[in-house]
């Protein structure tokens, strides 16, 4: 329960809420994909590889620039929390917070993932998916969202739950790890906040708190990606299934997640080029 107000209300309480709202990054300006190429170029993709994420488990995979990849149910409605770093940088990462400040809380079609200051650069973009139909529902909420960060033990521990290690959190940990050959004390600071792929999510209109609800998944249903840039990509099969209930224990139904990589067959391509880095010089007001 949220903690109730203290102070008393001002006489002028209700000219302060009906200031009309702005939003913070107008994005007319915002350079946009080239979708039309794009659309034509995902006509004739040649699969290159497909890479299955048992349940309660995570895998890497990595997609050159230029290539598209797809994460696809193939049997039934399961979440997945997807990282992407640049392949030979794991410094710049996959930026939730920036891409939900440019393109809302949910992402689908024609959006793009950004990835971390100072690189701040389009990783990937959305170019087909299958649950865009879905929209909002009555409760406000929507699939793929980039607000939740991650189920992860540490959260688990405060809540007073029990140790559970098969957490999203855990699971890329382990996965970039085993990658890396490093150890997962070194690999768990690259993990980072997620893009929740089929999860449908919003926040309750009373205590405006996050939820998850039934995921609308179904099995043939896919997300797709143009990769911007070298991806190393890591995902996790949430051990909360379509998370219709609970997550972080063995007690929701889970099933695999694939990710297939493919190659473009047509030369539609020839004029496009990877994003480069910000070009913000880093001075921060200093010569």
């Amino acid at each position: 329960m949220k903690y109730q107000p203290q102070t008393k209300t001002p006489v002028d309480a209700k000219v302060r809420r009906s200031v009309p709202p702005v939003v913070c990054y107008p994005i007319t300006t915002l350079p946009r994909p080239a979708m039309d190429i794009y659309a034509q170029a995902r006509e004739n993709l040649i699969l290159q590889e497909e890479i299955t994420i048992p349940p309660r488990d995570a895998k890497i995979f990595t997609v050159p620039a230029g290539h598209f990849f797809r994460i696809t149910c193939p049997d039934g409605p399961q979440v997945g929390d997807l990282n992407l770093w640049c392949a030979d940088n794991l410094d710049e990462r996959f930026f939730s917070g920036k891409t939900r400040a440019l393109h809302g809380t949910h992402v689908s079609t024609g959006d793009q993932l950004w990835s971390n200051l100072p690189h701040m650069r389009p990783m990937a973009t959305l170019t087909h998916d299958t649950l865009d139909w879905y929209g909002w529902d009555e409760f406000g909420g929507s699939v793929h969202d980039v607000i939740g960060t991650r189920c992860d033990p540490y959260t688990n521990a405060v809540l007073g739950s029990e140790d559970y290690h098969y957490c999203c959190h855990s699971n890329l940990t382990r996965a970039l790890a085993a990658d890396r050959n490093i150890s997962l004390v070194q690999a768990e600071p690259f993990v980072h906040d997620v893009l929740n792929v089929f999860m449908c999510t919003g926040f309750t209109q009373d205590t405006h708190q996050y939820f998850m609800k039934a995921s609308p998944v179904r099995k043939g249903d896919y997300l797709e990606f143009f990769a911007e840039i070298d991806l190393l990509g890591a995902l996790s099969t949430c051990p909360g299934g379509d998370c219709s209930s609970s997550h972080s224990s063995e007690a929701a139904s889970c099933f695999a997640l694939n990710v297939e990589i493919y190659k473009c067959e047509s030369d539609h391509l020839t004029n496009w080029q990877s994003p480069p880095k910000s070009s913000y010089p880093g001075t921060h007001g200093l010569k």
